[in-house]
């Protein structure tokens, strides 16, 4: 493949076939998670009792049974997690995540996310994400009472660098029946015909446009 490549983007005058395709099946894969942030200084959810809930089952993994109504989730906030998984990614690699609040929090700044479990579409848990969320928004002023308040993009939603920790490799399969199929980013009739055409210049019926969008090779 590595061959295949080289010679085709030597032939191609400085347009790389990467450029212009990807392999079918090695993409991404998307996951999600659900999970809590704590820290919020007050600005935490308003006491809902999906939050309380969870709360609750939190402390119960650590061994303290604590009625869910009896908790105050002010400093707590219930949030989605979600990033994107690269194909062949290795366990051990890390991801970034992006953090939005699920309830009534009024700002993520300053919080923590717990360990939190990310799920692919098969509901398996592929990476775990955990740390300090990076806000890119804030609200500044008291608010009520004739104070004025100013809010700049969306305080809570927030991101992680390198937030999530890879557990599971995404199996990928990208070579069927002893060939590839390559996909081209911008469809075109043309230009699939020429990529097999230059493709087949070096390797003899090696490549078959098989419509505007895919040439297996």
């Amino acid at each position: 493949m590595f061959l295949l490549v080289s010679l085709v983007q030597a032939q191609a005058t400085g347009v790389r076939v990467r450029d212009l395709v990807m392999i079918s099946g090695a993409r991404d894969n998307q996951l999600v998670g659900y999970g809590l942030v704590a820290g919020l200084a007050g600005d935490g959810d308003k006491d809902p009792v999906y939050t309380k809930q969870t709360v609750a089952n939190m402390l119960q993994r650590y061994g303290i049974n604590v009625p869910a109504a009896t908790l105050s989730s002010k400093n707590i906030a219930v949030v989605m997690v979600t990033a994107d998984i690269p194909a062949f990614i290795k366990p051990g690699a890390r991801l970034d995540v992006q953090v939005a609040s699920m309830g009534d929090a009024k700002s993520l700044q300053g919080a923590v996310l717990l360990q939190t479990p990310l799920f692919g579409a098969d509901n398996k848990v592929y990476a775990v994400a955990q740390g300090p969320v990076s806000v890119g928004g804030f609200t500044a002023g008291q608010g009520g009472g004739g104070g004025a308040t100013v809010t700049k993009n969306h305080p809570t939603v927030a991101q992680i660098v390198s937030g999530a920790l890879v557990e599971k490799e995404i199996p990928t399969t990208i070579v069927r029946d002893n060939s590839l199929e390559l996909l081209l980013r911008q469809p075109g009739f043309t230009s699939a015909a020429r990529l097999a055409a230059t493709i087949n210049t070096l390797f003899t019926n090696a490549a078959q446009a098989v419509d505007s969008t895919s040439v297996r090779v």
